[in-house]
């Protein structure tokens, strides 16, 4: 999860030098935003649906080997001539759908990002199912805020690592050598994982206290459940709702937070900047184990499954209301904090979220429900980047954009609420 965030977050850091030294405007930005936001949507629908069936330990070294590569590719952007530009007049034969232009240096970008997308589409999926195979119900939200504050660990180092590396060697060597770190954790990944069933150092007592509580139907690889069946189910609409109105909100940190302090507080540097940027993920890691384990601690109380979860999601939806504040406030720290409270909401959210998901569909179709929920979530994400473009073209402000997402999970709990009533229900 830290390799999948270094390589992911490097862009977002890099924007207004990449912005600077290659002329790109802000539309520019958003057409690469959406070309990783949509493959990435692509790649989390099918990614589920793979990791199903070959099971985690063989699926998941495919999908980082590519991303892998694909971080790395960024680094070759730099041969293209900034100066050269594409449009629809000058490749007749892609057919013609408008009028358009956009400089060689955004496409290529368009291009390494989508690869990236698609590759890291099978992460979560694959991480929730490790979860499912790995730990008991009761803690499965813990262990998701765990890997999810991973992930942070990741969006922490990011800034740091590529500060130097833009500093000392260039923006190409920052994409080149985060990319490269994936092929590291190949070789642990192999050493170490399997399933329960087979780990050869997991003993008959372990395998069943982590068996105790789920559900009969088998957790590791299964040719799945009919994929139409799934919108049947009255809790993946639940999932749906969620994912759409709320979940593209993650993308909005990971994309734009350095520029969010450029644009409030535009006197600092690119090394303050950074700095900032780490505190802000590292305050959501603390967010993301704190949301799983406030779940965790509830059930431990003797609180039922629907009570706990939505009591922590209600928590988590409520810390993001403040963000609107941010864009307002005096100094760096007080927005760092404002911001970094609702980022480590969100890392709360979602391990409840995918919890969820854990909680009421059957071990074959975990994945592919996360997956289905990710492509409308990144989906969604993927038109996100134009109107922000929009917005900062003409306030060049986040004040508007804070304050639509400050509202969005109450409005997802609701829909929860409404469709799913009671957590371990029939809701078919």
């Amino acid at each position: 999860m830290a390799i999948n965030y270094i390589d992911r977050n490097a862009l977002g850091l890099l924007k207004e030098p990449l912005s600077t030294s290659l002329g790109w405007s802000e539309t520019d930005y958003a057409a690469i935003a959406t070309a990783f936001f949509w493959a990435y949507a692509c790649g989390y629908l099918v990614g589920g649906r793979i990791i199903d069936r070959l099971g985690v330990k063989r699926g998941l070294p495919w999908f980082v080997v590519v991303w892998s590569i694909a971080a790395m590719a960024h680094g070759l952007v730099g041969l293209v001539d900034p100066s050269w530009r594409l449009s629809s007049e000058s490749l007749p034969w892609i057919g013609r759908v408008g009028v358009w232009t956009l400089p060689a240096t955004v496409v290529g970008f368009m291009a390494a990002r989508a690869l990236l997308g698609v590759a890291e589409g099978g992460n979560f999926p694959g991480a929730i199912k490790a979860v499912a195979e790995w730990f008991p119900v009761k803690e499965r939200a813990f262990a998701t805020g765990l890997f999810n504050a991973g992930s942070n660990v990741g969006a922490v180092l990011c800034p740091l690592i590529v500060a130097v590396l833009l500093t000392r060697y260039g923006w190409e060597a920052a994409f080149m050598v985060t990319g490269a770190l994936g092929f590291i954790w190949l070789v642990v990944w192999e050493r170490v994982y399997d399933a329960p069933e087979s780990h050869p150092r997991l003993s008959a007592a372990e395998l069943t206290f982590i068996q105790g509580d789920r559900p009969t139907a088998p957790l590791g690889p299964q040719a799945g459940v009919p994929f139409l069946s799934l919108f049947r189910k009255r809790q993946v609409w639940a999932y749906l709702l969620a994912s759409f109105l709320a979940g593209p909100i993650w993308g909005i940190y990971m994309l734009y937070f350095p520029d969010f302090m450029k644009k409030s507080f535009p006197e600092m540097s690119f090394v303050a900047i950074s700095g900032w940027t780490s505190v802000f993920w590292l305050i959501g890691s603390f967010g993301g184990v704190a949301g799983g384990w406030l779940a965790g601690h509830l059930l431990g109380r003797g609180w039922s499954v629907n009570r706990a979860r939505k009591t922590a999601l209600l928590i988590c939806a409520l810390c993001v209301v403040p963000i609107f504040l941010a864009p307002h406030m005096p100094t760096p720290a007080l927005a760092v904090l404002i911001v970094g409270l609702a980022g480590g909401a969100h890392q709360g959210w979602s391990a409840n979220l995918f919890s969820i998901v854990s909680d009421t569909m059957p071990g074959p179709a975990i994945s592919s429900t996360v997956g289905l929920g990710g492509f409308i979530c990144f989906a969604t994400a993927g038109l996100v980047p134009w109107p922000i473009a929009w917005v900062l073209e003409r306030t060049h402000s986040y004040s508007l954009i804070f304050a639509v997402a400050s509202s969005l999970y109450l409005v997802s709990l609701v829909c929860i609420q409404l469709l799913v009533p009671v957590i371990g229900e029939q809701h078919d």
